[in-house]
């Protein structure tokens, strides 16, 4: 049976770095599970600033909350509750990536423990920030093959004022979403709801968002066709990107593909495994 560590600091994961054996992060597979469970603070949070930085371990929910009295969030809605470092480690994102990104946009900084034990920073603390190279960047989507994602550096956005859902049900999707993408709306979330439904969410100003919602027409329901989206991502597992969906949508990164049942992973790059073998030569992580 392996053993779990669960460390406090960073210098503790460090440590377990180094002790030898065989790591997996947050998984099993390794001679030693390392557990982010107790690197779960809001280390620091600039409400004028709009940047936060938290440790990996922190669930995406509990991150909510502390902002919500601030008027703020991380617009990311990815399904289920993941931890911070999860959401970078997977570079996860929802029907929101539309708009704001996936996880790696939103990233400013991080702090990462490499095999060796090495403990290596990048970014900063505000957004507009180019100190030493972007292993955000570098680390989203890395699935804890490049070392552990122990603190994150976060961009912020306002909570809107006011929201609203339109579902369209439709014959031609194609030329749906063609006429919105030549429009001048702007949807801050959209999804594709198999066999003829597109999803909108409009946020912002009161006015601003019944305009929007007067144009597309459509039904107007409760946000529970998100509850829907979420459900169907679950189940996927995994997104595949840009695949007959970038198609359907016109360019690239503005929605998400979903492949359910038993869909193999991915194959890891070539370029990505010449990355993981100079990080760890000796094969440590797993």
């Amino acid at each position: 049976m392996p053993s779990v560590s669960e460390p406090a600091t960073i210098a503790d994961a460090a440590e377990v770095m180094r002790d030898g054996g065989r790591v997996s992060i947050d998984h099993d597979g390794g001679d030693v599970v390392l557990s982010t469970a107790r690197l779960n603070r809001v280390l620091e949070h600039e409400p004028g600033d709009l940047t936060a930085i938290v440790e990996a371990g922190l669930r995406l929910s509990e991150l909510q909350a502390v902002l919500e009295p601030h008027g703020q969030m991380l617009a990311l809605d990815p399904p289920g509750d993941p931890t911070i470092g999860a959401c970078l480690a997977g570079d996860l994102s929802g029907p929101r990536r539309h708009r704001y990104g996936a996880m790696r946009d939103l990233v400013i900084g991080v702090t990462v423990v490499l095999a060796d034990g090495t403990i290596a920073s990048s970014g900063g603390k505000v957004v507009k920030n180019v100190a030493g190279f972007d292993l955000g960047k570098l680390f989203a989507g890395s699935r804890g093959r490049l070392g552990l994602i122990a603190r994150v550096a976060l961009r912020l956005h306002p909570r809107p004022a006011a929201s609203a859902t339109v579902v369209v049900e439709t014959d031609d999707l194609r030329g749906a979403w063609s006429e919105i993408h030549r429009s001048q709306l702007t949807p801050s979330a959209v999804d594709l709801l198999p066999p003829d439904r597109l999803a909108f969410l409009f946020e912002g100003a009161q006015a601003a968002v019944d305009a929007q919602v007067g144009h597309v027409g459509g039904q107007t329901p409760d946000v529970s066709v998100w509850d829907e989206s979420a459900r169907r991502q679950e189940r996927a597992g995994r997104p595949v990107r840009f695949t007959w969906q970038e198609c359907l949508l016109a360019r690239p990164g503005i929605g998400i593909a979903w492949v359910e049942g038993d869909a193999p992973e991915p194959e890891w790059p070539f370029l990505a495994e010449r990355v993981r073998a100079a990080f760890d030569p000796e094969g440590v992580l797993v």
